[in-house]
């Protein structure tokens, strides 16, 4: 063992044993969600309230104090039930409350600092009993899930490099360093069967290998942290809260392919990530874990932090090489490969996230053990975005194969309805993998997920969004949604995506407002088809997806538009014919006031009635209504 890292593994070491001197931590979330909704104002309320109690709570951990001390108070990353942040946990006692307000505050110290009972109104109530959950061991929205790559997102100080050392971080770098040559760093990454969860799901140890047998001296390891679609934070908050285990993924790419340079691409939408990512880099350089001599082997590596311009295109991957050469962000042809010709001209490797943060994990428990969770074709777990009409939304990580029925309807507690209650019937479908994604339905609630099964449906796992709709959704909203996002990022580079994104966006407003005709469908399916064919990247070459997927699965909602000019879901104003129902109205004449046609008529406290020839469909009266008088035909 090198000197080097017996140095580091002493500090890790030393960290655990310092922190047994304290009797409590308390650990606030400081993810982007709960920071937003004021999770530091309860970090400093609790520093007050403490100290005006007796309580010492620390800030920092101090390897030259002994004596045992009240508590340690710390930030995390994302805990994962972004709904309920602010979120508290409080260990050994077990205890994580929910929505924690500065408020609470005072309560929280003393009668569990203090006294060491939870305060039961904080706690998350079981979805079924109604009985308040003491941790997440009692919350089904955690235990039903499997942490692995978000394990430590949760409860780790991200800028605390010593906490990561404690815990064993950086060993598999140097295992990597010190005992396995490139080869055997691919070979391991390759039998572990780790599959790119960006969203091609491409095999890593593969796409490493081409670039090892490359030659030449300069080679790079790039990041990709530009998390671009609607709805998606799975990257976002690996980096917030583990922005180590991504570093040393990199380190360990390096050395599998022999690169000494990298970079971390995040889009400045993500100040948070960004400055944690870049501190996570600037301590491991402190410690020598980045630099020119690597566990004292002689090999360098150093890895810089760039911020993206927030272009979606640039999550393709020769767009962002592009965009870090400083040139403007577009896509280029393939071949040749990144890995054969990449960065400023050199073989490079482009991971994302939560690849990367994978790979440290297979070096310390090996090949064969990680393969034992998941799938065959798709070993491992995958992190996932679960929001829409479901009642736990959040940052959820499941293994590979587990069913749409399990994350739906157990981890995300299931269906909402218009009043936010569950529905039993309320399920319509969830579009998976965001812009590039489809569509899937109640036919696919068994459906074993991953990368193959949902390839062979004309669904893709993608970045990881998980938009959870109910009946009350019209999926033509839906499939329009994306496209006016895609054609929006359209780089412009190539005519199939450029101008075929906008034709499909104009014929899809055609649909939602009214001027479909018989050609309307037939034109959007064939045009959809050749953007996918004829598109430059990948990003274009998927945008049709929403649209494909849905005329796939909800064709007679599309013809109940064309045809009949009516909305089954009732949410196309245009095809809405409003109506007042006569026994609801009070006859407080707030319609007819917000009407700014005049369509609405009436005596004062008597049924009004809506004139169909001057009516505009704009919605006003229906929001308007304190009775839910008004509804369309």
């Amino acid at each position: 063992m090198s000197a080097a890292l017996m140095e580091l593994q002493a500090m890790g070491e030393a960290y655990g044993k310092s922190s047994k001197h304290f009797r409590r931590r308390v650990v606030i979330c400081a993810g982007t969600g709960c920071m937003a909704n004021g999770a530091m104002k309860v970090f400093e309320a609790l520093r007050k309230e403490a100290g005006d109690h007796g309580i010492s709570l620390d800030i920092e951990l101090d390897f030259e104090e002994t004596r045992d001390r009240d508590g340690l108070l710390t930030k995390s990353g994302c805990q994962g039930f972004c709904q309920m942040g602010p979120l508290l946990s409080i260990e050994p006692d077990g205890i994580l409350y929910c929505k924690v307000r500065p408020t609470d505050v005072a309560e929280i110290v003393s009668q569990t600092l203090l006294d060491g009972k939870a305060v039961e109104r904080l706690l998350y109530p079981h979805p079924t009993t109604g009985k308040p959950c003491r941790g997440r061991h009692e919350i089904p929205f955690y235990a039903l899930q499997q942490r692995t790559v978000l394990k430590s997102c949760g409860s780790l100080d991200p800028e605390d490099i010593r906490e990561y050392l404690s815990q064993g971080g950086y060993r598999s770098a140097a295992k990597a360093y010190l005992e396995m040559q490139p080869d055997a760093v691919c070979g391991e990454i390759l039998a572990s069967g780790l599959r790119g969860r960006g969203g091609g799901g491409f095999p890593t140890g593969r796409k490493w290998e081409m670039a090892r047998v490359q030659p030449g001296p300069k080679k790079y390891i790039v990041c990709n942290g530009d998390e671009g679609d609607p709805g998606a934070f799975m990257d976002r908050s690996v980096m917030e809260g583990n922005p180590h285990a991504v570093i040393e993924g990199m380190m360990i790419a390096a050395r599998a392919i022999g690169a000494d340079e990298g970079y971390v691409y995040v889009r400045a939408e993500y100040p948070l990530a960004v400055a944690r990512v870049r501190r996570a880099a600037a301590d491991a350089e402190k410690l020598g874990l980045l630099g020119d001599d690597l566990f004292g082997t002689g090999m360098g590596f150093r890895v810089h932090v760039m911020e993206g311009a927030g272009a979606f295109v640039c999550g393709e991957e020769t767009a962002l090489l592009a965009s870090i050469e400083g040139q403007r962000g577009m896509p280029m042809p393939k071949p040749p490969f990144p890995a054969q010709c990449g960065l400023f001209g050199k073989p490079t490797i482009i991971n994302n996230v939560e690849t990367l943060a994978s790979v440290p994990l297979i070096l310390a428990q090996g090949a064969a053990a990680f393969k034992e969770t998941g799938t065959p074709a798709s070993p491992g777990t995958k992190t996932f975005a679960l929001t829409g009409h479901v009642a736990n939304t959040g940052l959820i990580e499941v293994p590979f194969g587990t069913s749409l029925r399990h994350i739906v309807y157990e981890v995300g507690g299931g269906v909402t309805g218009k009043d936010g209650r569950i529905s039993e019937a309320g399920f319509k479908a969830v579009q998976i993998g965001g812009p590039s994604g489809g569509c899937l339905t109640r036919e696919h609630l068994d459906l074993p997920m991953d990368f193959d099964n949902l390839t062979s449906i004309g669904a893709m796992v993608g970045s990881g969004g998980l938009v959870v709709m109910n009946q009350e959704t019209c999926m033509v909203q839906v499939a329009k949604f994306f496209m006016q996002f895609t054609q929006n990022e359209s780089c412009g580079k190539c005519v199939p995506c450029r101008e075929g994104t906008r034709q499909m966006l104009a014929l899809l407003d055609d649909i939602t407002e009214g001027r479909a005709t018989e050609e309307t469908l037939p034109l959007l399916e064939m045009l959809a088809r050749n953007v996918k064919v004829g598109a430059l990247c990948g990003l274009g070459k998927t945008a049709p997806n929403p649209v494909l997927s849905t005329l796939k699965h909800f064709r007679d909602e599309y013809e109940a538009h064309v045809h009949r000019k009516v909305c089954p879901s009732r949410v196309c104003k245009a095809l809405m014919t409003p109506a007042i129902e006569a026994s609801l109205c009070k006859g407080c004449t707030l319609c007819a006031r917000k009407c700014p046609v005049g369509a609405i008529i009436g005596e004062r406290k008597t049924a009004h009635q809506i004139d169909p020839g001057k009516c505009i469909r704009c919605g006003a009266c229906v929001d308007a209504c304190k009775f839910n008088a008004i509804t369309g035909a």
